[in-house]
């Protein structure tokens, strides 16, 4: 089994697990130990290579864990995803990606399926979870604010841009990467839309989910030709606090990968898999450089610059590698496998993101001071007409009736104001009230 993630504030290595996907009819060759976490897979040596051939046969994969084909998609989230949503919400920033050949089932776990609600994926069942734990936190305030980012062909384009009535994906705002003086790379163009309920946050997905670029392929009828990252990002804060939590969680479809002259596509289809492959090229480089701790390609491509926290980076990252256990796809399976591999390898960094907000902090500075300055004079006995002045005559009225209660009975804790004009003019009150030999029960 492979290494468990850590506590947070500290290293983890990304967790790894295999999911399954269901098949009519599974290779013999392919054996799967759901008790020791493990993925092994056999190949018949190819007779056309001669007596001399060193193809290898036995392959064996190590897993965190190796989810079933009969597993719901409610227990793949409580598995998969929602330790990771829960360190989110707490402050840290997270990951869940799914990588695997076309047709094994990646969007189904990412996003899900449409026909039945039980089949809803990872990205419906962290927002429902988000807003459901987010409302058990009365003592803190909460913002959420949604982006979704479509990589096709080597461009970004922004899913849920309010400004334009898109017809096709080319009617979307190009999202282009901006290196800042620091050397951070940001996304221009991408919104991030605030969500104040489950149902703008639903609503926003199915937005996105519908400009979505899809196509038929061989291997897969409905086949994401495009990288998709959903990013939830939350801003806490405790009340009264200047501190604010501010973390993202990334919720990443990859598009599949394909064998181009097993699969005989060809047109924009071949040059889409030839842009998705490269693609996927480039995210395995910089898994083999943080492996070997060589320097890391990430700006060979935007989805590796976007992914860079995710992988050797500030985050909490998952995997699911999606597998097809038929025999004509266990090539494939193996590759997943491999990269899987290389991927439970690396570590990456865990930091609660706490800052300052500035004019949360100014206002706490200004109201302080406001009060020093109202303790000053009170001290030195100044000031008094002025702020008294500025009470309202429903104010004026209740001192009155303060100090009559003090009055009655001065062994009670009643001239309790509060506020230091309204101490002031209690005071006021009731030395008037001594000058002229007043007591309790009388008149004003």
């Amino acid at each position: 089994r492979l290494h468990p993630a850590c506590t947070m504030g500290g290293k983890a290595h990304i967790e790894v697990y295999g999911r399954i996907r269901p098949v009519k009819k599974p290779s013999p060759n392919m054996d799967i130990d759901y008790a020791n976490h493990a993925v092994a897979v056999h190949l018949t040596r190819d007779a056309t290579q001669g007596l001399i051939n060193n193809q290898r046969e036995n392959y064996s994969f190590a897993f965190s864990r190796v989810l079933d084909a009969s597993i719901s998609q409610d227990a793949v989230f409580e598995t998969v995803a929602q330790p990771v949503v829960d360190s989110v919400i707490e402050g840290y920033n997270g990951t869940i990606f799914a990588y695997g050949q076309t047709g094994s089932g990646k969007t189904f776990t990412i996003t899900g399926g449409a026909e039945r609600y039980a089949d809803r994926g990872i990205i419906p069942r962290a927002l429902s979870y988000v807003f459901a734990k987010l409302a058990q936190m009365p003592d803190r305030t909460a913002e959420v604010r949604i982006s979704y980012l479509e990589i096709y062909n080597e461009a970004g384009y922004d899913l849920l841009d309010p400004s334009h009535e898109t017809k096709g994906l080319e009617d979307l705002p190009k999202v282009t990467l901006q290196e800042d003086n620091e050397g951070k790379m940001h996304l221009k163009n991408l919104s991030a839309q605030l969500a104040r309920n489950e149902e703008e946050a639903l609503n926003l997905l199915f937005v996105g989910d519908t400009n979505r670029m899809i196509s038929e392929t061989p291997m897969n009828m409905a086949s994401s030709r495009s990288h998709c990252i959903f990013t939830i990002g939350i801003d806490t804060r405790q009340e009264g606090s200047a501190v604010v939590r501010r973390s993202k969680l990334h919720l990443v479809d990859l598009a599949g990968s394909e064998r181009v002259k097993k699969t005989g596509i060809e047109g924009t289809v071949l040059r889409e898999a030839r842009y998705i492959n490269l693609s996927l090229h480039y995210l395995e480089q910089v898994i083999i450089a943080l492996q070997e701790k060589k320097f890391v390609p990430y700006r060979n491509s935007m989805m590796t610059s976007v992914l860079r926290d995710s992988l050797g980076g500030n985050c909490k990252t998952v995997m699911v590698a999606t597998l097809s256990t038929e025999e004509s796809y266990l090539d494939e399976s193996i590759s997943t496998c491999r990269f899987a591999q290389r991927v439970a390898l690396i570590s990456n960094r865990l930091e609660l993101n706490e800052e300052l907000d500035p004019k949360l902090l100014i206002a706490r500075l200004k109201a302080e001071i406001k009060e020093l300055k109202e303790e000053i004079q009170l001290l030195r006995g100044e000031g008094y007409e002025r702020s008294i002045d500025a009470l309202s005559a429903d104010e004026r009225g209740r001192c009155q009736q303060l100090v009559e209660e003090y009055l009655r009975d001065p062994s009670t804790e009643t001239l309790n104001p509060g506020e230091m004009a309204k101490i002031q003019l209690c005071f006021k009150l009731l030395r008037e009230r001594v000058a002229i030999g007043g007591g309790g029960g009388g008149g004003w």
